[in-house]
């Protein structure tokens, strides 16, 4: 070990140039910083900012008490809430298992074609909020609940594909082994030794995924794809605040079942 007072009078952690290369990019974080905020800001008008809090507190009074009285309306819409996370959960898994497939290095039939077009799903799925998906089913097949279902799925293949296809590369590859020594083939192969191994972790996606689409799909009827998000936007439409208060709990009091819900079967899987 070095005596310390062997050292250099002059011995520093860093070298004279490796300081000022910090101080460098200190100062380019801050001058980003400060250009950036500029523009976020260039067209925002101050006076609305500092008058927010006065604006905030007026529609907080408006939302007290709420109106439990329209609580019955909104059963039917949370039911189509919850049918449009469920399937569209469905219709995401069902298609995002043969791209996962495709896109596992040791499952994929072609890692010089199918596969880069299996990410490629895979990444256009996730790169889409489900907002935008809604939006563009409704100006091509029209507004309701099939919208919001296709949006769904669409938004879960690449979320559901990704992690499965990971799950299906983390394989032990000796059990594989075994059962391509038997004499099986690629379907055999496939069916005993990668199924039941990504079966649990396939389980919890699923209802990891499904638990995320409540809370998305709560909010695809603002864009018209159905669901209680209707109710949301109609309510606001009307300024009927006390409405709103009522929708926002009943949202609230759905997601925190749901997450008790999914967190109780992924034990229970897993």
């Amino acid at each position: 070990m070095t005596d310390p007072t062997t050292l250099p009078a002059d011995w520093s952690f860093r070298s004279r140039s490796a300081r000022l290369a910090i101080w460098a990019g200190w100062l380019s974080l801050v001058a980003l910083f400060v250009w950036c905020w500029q523009v976020m800001t260039e067209t925002t008008i101050w006076a609305f900012v500092w008058d927010a809090p006065r604006q905030a507190g007026d529609i907080g009074g408006r939302m007290l008490p709420p109106e439990w009285g329209y609580l019955p309306e909104l059963m039917q819409p949370l039911w189509d809430t919850l049918n449009i996370a469920t399937l569209g959960t469905v219709g995401g898994v069902i298609l995002a298992v043969p791209v996962a497939l495709l896109a596992a290095r040791n499952t994929t039939p072609s890692a010089a074609f199918l596969r880069p077009v299996a990410l490629f799903i895979i990444v256009a799925s996730r790169s889409i909020n489900s907002l935008i998906w809604a939006l563009l089913l409704v100006t091509i097949i029209g507004p309701g609940l099939l919208a919001g279902i296709i949006a769904i799925a669409l938004r879960s293949i690449g979320f559901v594909g990704k992690l499965l296809y990971e799950a299906i590369e983390e394989t032990d590859p000796k059990q594989i082994e075994a059962i391509r020594a038997t004499g099986a083939g690629p379907a055999q192969v496939l069916t005993y030794g990668v199924v039941p191994q990504v079966m649990p972790a396939l389980w919890g996606i699923s209802v990891f995924r499904w638990d995320i689409n409540i809370r998305e799909s709560t909010i695809l009827g603002l864009v018209g794809a159905g669901g209680i998000g209707l109710k949301l936007n109609a309510s606001m439409a009307v300024l009927a605040w006390d409405q709103v208060t009522v929708i926002l709990l009943l949202i609230l009091a759905t997601v925190v079942v749901s997450e008790w819900i999914s967190a109780a079967i992924r034990r229970a899987i897993i």
